[in-house]
Formats: structure tokens, sequence, C-alpha cells
């Protein structure tokens, strides 16, 4: 009875995530910042994510898109989590500022997440929420500009507005699975010419761990982003897992990029990633590719806490 009550549940989300998306207006870009280690940090695109690693999680990303490009995106993101109540519960912080030419947005979202356990396998199903505040900034004195006496230049424009989001996660040792959408509101921002509206986006991950022998592992994944009226795209990575320390692997980032990742598992409560994105489209000629790094650290709560043994 218990297990078909939260089948219900995900359903009736399901159809919520459903009905969100009739009768969109257009866009035509993706606006979230993205990142090719998602994989090292999924609490911020799915807040159910929260707690789930059975441990207290800090993980930083640092990347640089698009070298010798001017006014290229440059992203941070900082994320910490841990479970309280035997896992059942989840709490976050995620942090992210991603700056593009004269455009800067600091978000800042607090998650939130409960854990159903639906078998003796571990197997567990997490209900997530968020909400926080995006700060956005138009700055213009930074850029080159055919005419200097033009009054925007020296303008700052400053937008605070809050948010909230909401994500589903089913999860076991070997598997994943989720659905999210962490903006619900389509806010406006203004850059002193126009208003700019923050689009909706939703994302789906998944990925498995199979064992191919003692030693190595390989864990294929994939992140789709469907934001309102714009062609769906999607990041497929496929790793290998050595001696359950070292991780190597590619990416592919639909009509974008292709790249190499590796990471490092230091110590039991230590690990270093890097991953290089090189494009595929028509941008090859104009820059030197994205680089981006990664630092996470692992602090158990209690004696075995740890579900997944790292795998994500």
């Amino acid at each position: 009875m218990k297990n078909t009550n939260i089948i219900k549940i995900a359903y009736c989300f399901a159809v919520l995530l459903g009905l969100s998306l009739v009768d969109l207006p257009k866009v035509h870009a993706q606006q979230d910042p993205q990142s090719s280690l998602y994989m090292f940090n999924p609490m911020f695109y799915n807040p159910a994510y929260a707690g789930s690693r059975g441990s207290i999680n800090a993980t930083t990303i640092y990347r640089h898109q698009w070298l010798r490009m001017e006014g290229a995106p440059k992203t941070g993101f900082l994320s910490v989590h841990g479970p309280i109540k035997n896992q059942s519960i989840g709490l976050g912080l995620s942090i992210a500022n991603d700056n593009i030419g004269a455009r800067n947005n600091f978000s800042a979202f607090a998650n939130f997440s409960y854990a159903v356990r639906l078998n003796k396998k571990n197997h567990r199903l997490a209900f997530g929420v968020s909400g926080g505040v995006d700060y956005m900034q138009y700055n213009y004195n930074g850029l080159r500009v055919i005419d200097p006496t033009d009054p925007s230049y020296y303008e700052t424009y400053n937008n605070a507005v809050p948010n909230f989001g909401f994500g589903v996660y089913y999860y076991g040792e070997r598997h994943y699975f989720g659905v999210s959408t962490p903006r619900m509101l389509q806010n406006k921002f203004s850059n002193g010419t126009a208003d700019a509206r923050m689009k909706r986006h939703f994302y789906v991950t998944g990925g498995y761990v199979f064992k191919l022998s003692s030693t190595t592992e390989f864990k294929p994944s994939a992140l789709i982003k469907i934001t309102e009226n714009a062609p769906v795209t999607f990041d497929l990575n496929a790793n290998f897992l050595f001696f359950n320390k070292f991780w190597f692997g590619g990416q592919y980032r639909y009509h974008e990029s292709a790249g190499l990742m590796a990471a490092f598992n230091i110590t039991e409560w230590l690990n270093i990633g890097y991953a290089y994105d090189f494009p595929v489209n028509g941008l090859l000629l104009n820059q030197w590719g994205t680089h981006e790094v990664m630092l996470g650290f692992d602090f158990k709560t209690k004696k075995k806490s740890i579900m997944s043994p790292r795998y994500f």
C-alpha cells in the first residue's frame, strides 16, 4: 500500500510537469549556465538530489568557456548538502555566478528533499523543492563602444528576484533517474533598453554503472535539457572508473561540443576533476575550447553512511 501511494504521488508530479509545458512562450536560447562536470554537481539541476550521497558533501566547479573569445562565459558553482533523519531528509545550498559580457547573474538557492525507501535493495525515491534569489546585473562600463558619450555606457542595472523549483530523483547503488525544473517563475529583468524574461528550463537526467571487471566499471549518463519553444538538447557522457579511484571518459553536447574529462579520488574524502570541451559547430575557428575544473569534499556523517560508492 505504501509503495502504491508513492507511485501515485510520482504520477501526479509528472502530470504537473507536463501541464506546465502547455502553451509556452517563445525563447531562442538556454539561459541557465551549463557544466561538463554536471555529474559531480547534480543538485544545481535537481533539488531532490540533496542528501542522497549519505555524506556531507561540498563541491566547487569553475568553467571558463570559449577561450580567446572576448566576453565569453565564465561560471563558478558551489554546492553544499547533506542528510538528516537517517537520510530521509536532505538539506543543501547551491550558489552560482555566471558572467557573460556585460551581464552577471548571481544565484543562491536553498534545497530541501524528502526520500522514501522503496525496497530492501535500498532504492529510494526523493522529492525536492528549492527556493532562492537571482541577482542579475548589467554593467556596460567595461564594453567597447562606438560612442562613449552614450548615457547607457555609464549605467548599471540591477535586478533581484525570487524563484523556486522542484524535482524528483530515483536512485539506488548503481542507477539514478531525475526530472526537475529549477526555476518555475519566468521573471523579467531590465537591461536598460528592454526587458528580458527568464525562461523555464526542464532537466531529465539518468545513468547506470556497469561492472566490467574487478577493477573496472563503466558509467554512461545523460542530461537532457528542455527549454520553452527551443530545440531539445542533451549531454551524453561515457566514463570508466578504474580501481575505484580514477575516472576517465568522453562527453558530447548536441550540436555544440565534444570533449574529455578525468577525475581522481585522492582520498576517501577528497576528489578533483578536469574537463576540456572543443567545439563541433561554427565556433571551431573562433576560440580555443572550454576548460573546467572541480574540487569535491565528502565527510561521513556516521560509519558506513555512504549509500553510493561515489558513482554519483
